[in-house]
This record gives C-alpha cells, structure tokens and sequence, in this order.
C-alpha cells in the first residue's frame, strides 16, 4: 500500500509541474485558470451518476473549498508582488512541515524520524530554490499564507478522502465543487478578456485542466492509503520535475542556489522512498 502510494504521489507530482507550467506559459494566467479548473469539473461531471455521494465527507469537502478560496486570494496576491518562480517554492516548502504538524498533533498520525528528515530535507531544498532570489517583505507574508492554505486543504482532503465511501466519490466532487465553482470565479473576474484568451487558449487548458485531475486525483487516492506527513512532503517532488521543466524547455538558468536545493530535495525524496 505504501509503495502504490508512492508511486501515485511522485506522478502527480510530475503532472503538477506539467499543468504549472502550462499556466505559466499563457499570457493571461487568470483566464487560463479558469479554462483549466473548468475543464476538469466538465470531465469528470458524467462520473456523478457512477460514484457515491461522498457521505461523511461534505464537511470535509465544504471546509476544504472555503481554504482553497483563501489560498488562491492569498497565491494572487504573493503572485502580484513576486515571480512565481520565487514565491511559489516558499509556499510550497513550507507546506509540507506544516502539514505533517498539523496532521501529527491534530489527528495523531504516525511518523517516524527518518520521515521527519526527509520533510526537512525537501521543504528546505524548495525554499533555497524560492530564496535564490530577493523578495519583498509583504510578497514573503502572502506566500507565507498560501504555505500554511496548501497544509490546511492537504490535511483536510486527507481526512476526507479516507471519510467518504470511495476515494472516487471525494476526488468526483472535489473537481465538480472546487473547478466548477473556482473556473466560474476566474471567468467572472476576467470578464470579456476570459472569452478571448479561451477562443486562442482552450487547446492548452484542456490538456492542463486533464491533467490537473491526475494531479490531485493521484495526491487524494494516494492519501487514502499512506500516512499524511511523508505523502505531503514526497508530492514537492514537483518543485524537481518543475526545475528540470524549466531548464531543458524554458532554458532557465540553474543558479548554484537553485542546483543545491534540487539535490536536496532529490535526497528527501530518496529519504523518504528508501525509508519508511
């Protein structure tokens, strides 16, 4: 169970740095959002006559969707003020140690020392991939927020997921209550600008709005069978897939401060693969 957990994290892991950075690519990011969160409810709203509903979990489901509205405030806002490139990895470095505390310490789950190690080794290896570059005081507290809504939803949805009859049931409704209603939002917000990048655009967001339900569906499946604290931090792996991503295709640079948080990341990972 927790080698097919692994396997299901470290692949949506890879598809996340995928749909990112397609969303990096287009030109106006919040419309672009929206075609993808959309087409990912679209997809998967036949499934809701084959699946449960998801009993026991429209608490978890309803908690969930109020943090993600706020990370996503948050994430806009850490994005007006900073690359993405820089923001991002902080958010996402700090995520998985609040995660696993949250998930230790609220709902008593187990871990280990060489999990702890490895979640130290990943965030760190994520934030010194953030901090290769200055950032403002204020672009820093919203990232900061949009860490600590990553943990909270991740700590949330894996109760959830384990809570409703099926994992399928959570992951169908996950999509159809967040994509739905979020890519509603985003075209909204963007008005008549979301009708002419999705006239270009659509191609893309369909293929990212695909994958993003492997992303978080393979995330939530995996969740319902390994333990919270090491899955949270083995999904940053997307922080390594991403910077590769870049490199080869983008022809980023790789700063020595970038390379060293890529091997550290590499070794958590192994850490946490080798060692349970």
């Amino acid at each position: 169970m927790e080698n097919t957990a692994s396997i299901l994290i470290l692949i949506s892991g890879f598809a996340h740095a995928v749909v990112n950075a397609i969303l990096k690519a287009g030109n106006d990011k919040m419309s672009r959002r929206a075609l993808i969160d959309g087409f990912s409810a679209l997809i998967l709203a036949p499934a809701v006559f084959f699946v449960p509903l998801p009993a026991h979990a429209w608490n978890w489901l309803i908690a969930s969707a109020v943090v993600h509205g706020l990370y996503l405030f948050a994430l806009i806002k850490s994005f007006e003020q900073a690359d993405m490139s820089v923001a991002y990895p902080i958010a996402r470095g700090l995520a998985p140690m609040l995660a696993a505390a949250g998930a230790v310490a609220i709902f008593r789950e187990p871990i280990s020392f060489s999990v702890v190690v490895g979640i130290i080794a990943i965030a760190s290896g994520v934030m010194f991939i953030g901090v290769s570059h200055k950032m403002r005081r204020s672009a820093l507290l919203w990232a900061t927020l949009t860490g600590t809504c990553i943990a909270a939803y991740t700590v949330i949805d894996a109760q959830g997921v384990r809570a409703a009859p099926t994992a399928l049931s959570y992951i169908v409704w996950t999509f159809l209550l967040l994509g739905g209603g979020l890519g509603t939002f985003f075209a909204i917000w963007r008005g008549k600008a979301f009708f002419v990048t999705a006239a270009g655009q659509w191609r893309p967001g369909l293929i990212a709005g695909a994958l993003s339900i492997v992303t978080y569906g393979f995330a939530l499946f995996a969740f319902r069978l390994g333990a919270t604290p090491r899955l949270a931090a083995l999904r940053e792996t997307s922080i390594l897939f991403g910077t590769a991503i870049a490199v080869i295709f983008l022809k980023e640079r790789l700063t020595k401060l970038r390379l060293i948080g890529v091997l550290s990341i590499a070794a958590g990972a192994m850490i946490l693969i080798a060692l349970r």
